[in-house]
């Protein structure tokens, strides 16, 4: 599996953007904490479900667009499958950057726009767009595929240095499905990652945090108001917020960040 050849040996602290139902969360065993982060509060629930509630997990809700955490709180971060839903990747990456610590890994995962299927359907006149022009193409409502020179410059804007680049999933056909086996087709993409050449319809990233931020891995709380970054204080089940008098729901175990709790 490439997410595990990318993945430091060691770590304090990993956010896993767009965790779902924390279908990848085992995979960071090396990381003393993981902190399971996605949009949909029943997705969580059913992670918590399955991974627990040991201070080793802790479970967020909340929107990507703003992070509900101080800077510097982590020094891994994974967004698998998930920036391809995102209208403004350059938000979301300054966001993910603001939050790690320097020399902090970043494993991203994005489809690419660029890839054989269809640079062959553009030579051939049977798709409009270009898949050599930079710009994020967007295929149907909030589905994007990225060129990965369009991929590289916005991390290098956020303040991330690539490190390496892995094409992977060369053989989506249906077709080459039902004629080779799983195992025959996995070893032969596994071969073909090796070549980086960047004409598979997915890419892993793996990139490191440069500039920025200083470490606040050992901060005694990781939370800030998504709307206004200031503290939070844990009181019973809500976060609050004091700059701003805002509230924020714990429920059951989960920090609900999608929404402030209406005023009293």
């Amino acid at each position: 599996m490439v997410l595990r050849r990318l993945l430091p040996a060691e770590g304090t602290r990993l956010l896993e953007v767009g965790a779902g139902f924390g279908r990848l969360t085992s995979e960071y065993h090396m990381y003393q904490q993981v902190v399971v982060l996605d949009y949909s509060l029943s997705q969580l629930q059913y992670a918590q479900e399955q991974l627990g509630r040991s201070s080793r997990f802790v479970y967020v809700a909340a929107d990507a667009y703003k992070l509900p955490f101080r800077p510097g709180v982590f020094d891994g971060v994974t967004m698998i499958r998930v920036i391809h839903h995102m209208a403004s990747v350059r938000t979301v990456l300054a966001q993910i950057r603001r939050v790690m610590s320097p020399n902090g890994t970043f494993i991203l995962e994005f489809a690419n726009k660029r890839n054989a299927k269809a640079l062959l359907r553009y030579r051939l006149g049977k798709q409009s767009w270009n898949p050599d022009d930079l710009s994020p193409v967007e295929f149907v409502e909030l589905n994007f595929d990225f060129h990965p020179e369009y991929i590289r410059g916005e991390l290098g804007a956020a303040g991330f240095q690539i490190e390496q680049g892995v094409p992977v999933s060369f053989f989506r056909l249906q077709r080459l499905k039902q004629m080779l086996s799983p195992a025959l087709l996995a070893n032969l993409d596994g071969l073909l990652q090796r070549t980086g050449l960047q004409i598979a319809p997915s890419i892993f990233v793996r990139a490191r945090a440069v500039h920025g931020s200083a470490s606040n891995l050992h901060a005694p709380s990781i939370f800030a108001c998504p709307e206004c970054g200031g503290e939070l204080v844990h009181a019973g089940d809500e976060m609050l917020c004091r700059a701003e008098d805002r509230r924020w729901a714990v429920r059951d175990g989960i920090y609900d960040f999608k929404a402030p709790l209406e005023a009293v």
